[in-house]
């Protein structure tokens, strides 16, 4: 199955008065380069984030922004500080029998001072976090990976066509050098006659001289390689997994072929041909570079 690298997915999971959101998108990268924003009480679940985004995906650049709100009223808690509470009241006394003050300070205006009295953010349950925050996670992916693969088969779809055209290239090179050396043979004999007028030619010079040429442009190895590759091609596009990596290989070993195919030509029509093939390559690998 064929998955391009770009990609979006968006879930959102709500429980009462909690709602955890997951939205993801990625773009094209050589490996898997996950960056996550989220919550700092989210942090905690970073390494499992990350297995877990694993199973999904194995290559692009990938952006997670994860958003958490908490609408309850018992999100907080007041705390009561009696230590700290103890050390001002200690004080106070010190300071009204040192200086023969009157000690007034009541319950009301104690609860005032500094950190006596301080409002707490409620943990929430770490595994209902999680469990919640997996749910969102799970549903932003498998949107992802969809969008994913819509978008592989367009890219199967034109990579398949753009192997045709290449086929197209390749069976005209093929039918096209036997009748180069046909046509060398030809030239060759003629020029023989019009130089030696009615001298005799001999035969096995000609011939010699046409085997030196036709294996000097000879690409029948090319073509078959190539064509095996085209093959190949095809065959990888239709595996299950991640396919990129061994398509730009499989695309570089074309080039190879095609740039042997054109150094060797000798026809202006081979030559043009070869042209296309590498133009062709080109563009079947600029869009190997979008798949995962």
């Amino acid at each position: 199955m064929v998955k391009s690298m770009t990609g979006f997915g968006r879930c959102e999971v709500s429980e009462g008065d909690r709602k955890m959101t997951v939205e993801m998108k990625s773009v094209n990268h050589r490996y898997l380069d996950v960056a996550i924003k989220m919550p700092k009480k989210l942090n905690y679940f970073e390494s499992a984030i990350r297995s877990l985004l694993k199973t999904y995906m194995q290559r692009g650049k990938v952006d997670i922004f994860i958003t958490y709100e908490d609408l309850s009223e018992n999100n907080v808690a007041l705390r009561y500080n009696k230590e700290i509470a103890a050390e001002y009241l200690k004080y106070l006394n010190q300071m009204a029998e040192e200086f023969g003050l009157e000690q007034d300070v009541k319950v009301g205006a104690l609860s005032r001072y500094p950190e006596v009295l301080v409002m707490e953010e409620v943990q929430d349950d770490e595994e209902e976090l999680w469990k919640m925050l997996e749910q969102a996670l799970k549903g932003a992916c498998e949107q992802f990976v969809e969008t994913r693969v819509k978008e592989g088969e367009n890219l199967k779809r034109d990579l398949l066509g753009k192997l045709d055209e290449l086929l197209a290239h390749v069976d005209y090179v093929e039918e096209r050098s036997p009748q180069i050396v046909a046509e060398y043979r030809t030239k060759l004999e003629d020029k023989v006659k019009e130089l030696l007028a009615d001298t005799q030619i001999e035969e096995s010079r000609i011939a010699s001289e046409v085997t030196i040429f036709a294996d000097k442009i000879c690409v029948d190895e090319e073509i078959v390689r190539l064509r095996s590759h085209i093959e190949h091609t095809r065959a990888t596009l239709e595996e299950k997994d991640s396919v990129g990596r061994k398509l730009d290989f499989i695309a570089q070993e074309m080039n190879r072929e095609a740039n042997t195919i054109l150094s060797k030509a000798n026809d202006l029509e081979i030559s043009n041909h070869a042209i296309e093939l590498k133009t062709g390559i080109e563009k079947v690998r600029e869009q190997i570079q979008n798949i995962e």
